[in-house]
């Protein structure tokens, strides 16, 4: 009997993080859609959208509404992020169980993204874990700016190992790790994984990579070997940080996926349909997306060799 595959789970940001920083409004009924198709191509959490304030992200404005229409399938978290107890209120009055907070591991990200220090920021975050707890709810903590600060240069891992142990001491149930700018080489991802396993097993940290630089995958890749088993992605490659001058692009669910099941790894994704939910999306945002797989299947390419012809490739 053939050993069974190794799980990877994949948390698709695309809803959230992926649309945020769009400036045209993308409908109602295109956002439902998009996180529908999302569910049904097999992606077991979905971070559907925000609760911060329209002022900042007027994009997500439409949190509430969106989460009402979507029809949400059995064995499919839909999760969102929030940054204070308001926004833990509304997302619990929405049926949302599972909440994210975010923060940083550099002092002038965390100042320019959420107006207050690293410290003040996790302090603010207790009565919301708290909340989240008592309603039934687990708790996600972003960590950005894990390798470098687009404000403050480079980031130490230790720094990293600092805020995840303030956020474990407060009972955040999930620790993950965002690339936000997308500079790091695997070398540098190593280094911070190591540092962080000594807060939370390397099978239970997140990692949150964005391809801007093209090295997200190289840096997924290190990352499956040492044991790391759980990634966020955007469908398509959409989305970026608003407060990260550069940072475009999430790496792609669907690239992110190929590069798990071609090394052996299961992801319960049904990619086919994964790239129908990327081009949909590609589609209500009126432009081409930067997934790479997108463009060769576009191109006529499989991206299949068949076994009779990989000794000639």
């Amino acid at each position: 009997m053939p050993a069974e595959q190794p799980f990877v789970h994949l948390c698709e940001v695309g809803p959230r993080d992926g649309l945020q920083n769009e400036k045209s409004i993308v409908p109602v009924e295109a956002k439902v859609r998009f996180v529908e198709m999302l569910a049904e191509a097999g992606l077991r959490e979905i971070e559907v959208t925000s609760f911060v304030s329209p002022k900042w992200v007027p994009q997500l404005a439409d949190a509430e509404e969106v989460l009402a229409r979507i029809a949400r399938r059995a064995g499919t978290v839909y999760s969102a992020l929030v940054p204070n107890e308001k926004g833990l209120e509304r997302a619990l009055s929405c049926g949302v169980r599972k909440v994210s907070v975010f923060t940083a591991a550099s002092e002038g990200f965390a100042r320019r993204n959420i107006n207050a220090s690293v410290a003040e920021s996790i302090e603010r975050f207790r009565p919301v874990v708290a909340g989240a707890h008592a309603a039934g709810a687990t708790v996600r903590g972003y960590v950005s700016c894990i390798v470098e600060c687009p404000f403050d240069g480079s980031v130490r891992p230790a720094a990293v190992r600092e805020v995840c142990a303030r956020l474990s001491d407060i009972g955040v149930d999930e620790l993950d790790l965002g690339e936000t700018i997308g500079v790091a080489v695997p070398d540098e991802i190593a280094r911070v994984l190591e540092a962080c396993a000594a807060v939370r097993p390397m099978a239970e940290l997140v990692l949150h990579l964005h391809d801007t630089r093209g090295t997200a995958l190289a840096c997924a890749a290190r990352a499956l070997a040492m044991g790391v088993r759980r990634f966020d992605a955007s469908a398509g490659g959409i989305g970026g940080c608003p407060y990260a001058p550069g940072a475009s692009g999430n790496v792609a669910t669907e690239e992110l996926d190929y590069l798990c099941t071609r090394s052996g790894y299961s992801t319960g994704v049904d990619r086919s349909r994964l790239c129908e939910a990327a081009r949909f999306a590609g589609a209500a945002l009126g432009r081409a997306l930067p997934s790479r797989l997108l463009s060769a299947e576009a191109a006529g390419s499989s991206c299949q060799v068949a076994r009779g012809d990989a000794a000639s490739a």
